[in-house]
């Protein structure tokens, strides 16, 4: 799957939650996807918790 294709199915998905839920079911949707997708990341080994946590605290890596 391209990124155009999942930016969009995610789209239609916030779309259909918004329309179902409202606000509050979209915006909690968003958390857990938010939720989900860093999980999913750090698990694949694309994100570096140690070297977020060193820029978080103002530490340059090389």
């Amino acid at each position: 799957m391209n990124p155009t294709l999942i930016g969009a199915a995610a789209g239609v998905v916030l779309a259909i939650t918004a329309l179902v839920f409202g606000f509050w079911g979209f915006l909690l949707v968003m958390v857990f996807g938010t939720i989900g997708a860093v999980v999913g990341a750090i698990v694949s080994g694309r994100l570096d918790v140690r070297a977020v946590v060193d820029a978080a605290r103002g530490r340059r890596s090389a």
